[in-house]
């Protein structure tokens, strides 16, 4: 089959097609997916960069997200069966194959059906975005009808998607973006305020929002400064929700202590990574809720670019312009 191998972590030159064989069935509840695309994401940039997770195993297969049609099943299998059409969050952190390939091998717990309204492409860009989302929203920030948000990024991969699914569970949104496009974007999706952090200070203009008291969630995909000066954005006993890893300075956490905060982290690749099963069933449950969403098209997923299958170098270089709205995906052949 064709694949993209990362040969060894570096600049994304470092990605090149190749041909390598299919991967068999090992398992007998595992499932053979001819893939019809790959979702990319900030994720696969980062093991590129570092290889962070399995620095022994190369070369690799990256891609965590994938939507395909069922080939071939092993013979526990029973969720699925051959022709149906799937989509998943499954590998692809540089240990077992991801989906930069012409086929993939998953567990049939991890699959979920594709809605017959999404395409494959669609299909392709959601699960990583939408498990993210989920359990940045819900999960960790609790949140409820009426109660504000402000989610940072919103015209991004996952920042579009929790705009939508914020206004899905009734709770009002600012977002913070770069430019007038991206302010009628974020708008389009049900976005009550955008915040052109260029030009304007978001925790001024949330406070304001908010007459003075602060949004009861916030949710942070950017990190450093934007992370830290969010906790004067929030209310008393309102939540803070983080994708990174950032250092404050005491100037700011004194800030979350005197207004009694809760911080949480989301990394949704935990999961995977650590190989809890039941974690990644619930990350799956997820997925099927989704499915039922955007199946009644009260979520929507934006692709930016599509490119093929042979072109993950300048798909991750588009990432890493960090200009992009919604997502990129790949087309394979």
């Amino acid at each position: 089959m064709k694949a993209v191998l990362m040969n060894s972590p570096g600049e994304p030159d470092v990605l090149a097609a190749a041909d390598v064989p299919i991967p068999p069935l090992t398992d007998p509840s595992s499932v053979l997916v001819k893939l019809h695309a790959a979702g990319v994401n900030p994720i696969d940039t980062k093991v590129r960069k570092l290889n962070m997770y399995y620095p022994d195993k190369l070369p690799s297969i990256l891609g965590c997200d994938g939507a395909g049609v069922v080939e071939a099943v092993g013979h526990s299998v029973t969720r699925v069966h051959p022709g149906d059409e799937v989509f998943f969050f499954n590998n692809g952190l540089g240990g077992s194959p991801g989906t930069y390939a012409e086929y993939t091998v998953v567990r049939q717990e991890y699959l979920a059906l594709k809605p017959k309204n999404l395409s494959m492409l669609e299909a392709a860009a959601m699960p990583l975005a939408m498990i993210t989302a989920w359990e940045a929203l819900v999960n960790r920030g609790g949140m409820s009808k009426g109660r504000p948000a402000l989610i940072h990024a919103g015209a991004g991969g996952v920042g579009h998607v929790a705009i939508q699914l914020a206004r899905y569970l009734n709770a009002p949104v600012a977002t913070t973006i770069s430019s007038a496009r991206k302010a009628e974007f974020v708008q389009s999706l049900g976005a009550e305020l955008a915040i052109n952090y260029t030009e304007q200070d978001f925790v001024e203009m949330a406070l304001n929002w908010t007459d003075g008291l602060g949004v009861r969630l916030v949710m942070d995909t950017v990190g450093g400064e934007t992370f830290c000066k969010s906790f004067a954005a929030t209310r008393l006993y309102g939540r803070v929700v983080t994708l990174l890893s950032t250092t404050c300075d005491i100037r700011h956490t004194n800030t979350a202590r005197l207004r009694n905060l809760t911080v949480g982290y989301v990394q949704m690749t935990a999961p995977l990574y650590f190989g809890i099963h039941r974690a990644r069933v619930a990350q799956t449950r997820i997925l099927e809720h989704g499915a039922l969403l955007f199946g009644r098209n009260l979520l929507k997923i934006h692709i930016s670019h599509v490119l093929p299958l042979e072109k993950a170098a300048e798909a991750h270089r588009l990432v890493e312009t960090g200009h992009t709205i919604g997502k990129i995906v790949l087309q394979i052949a």
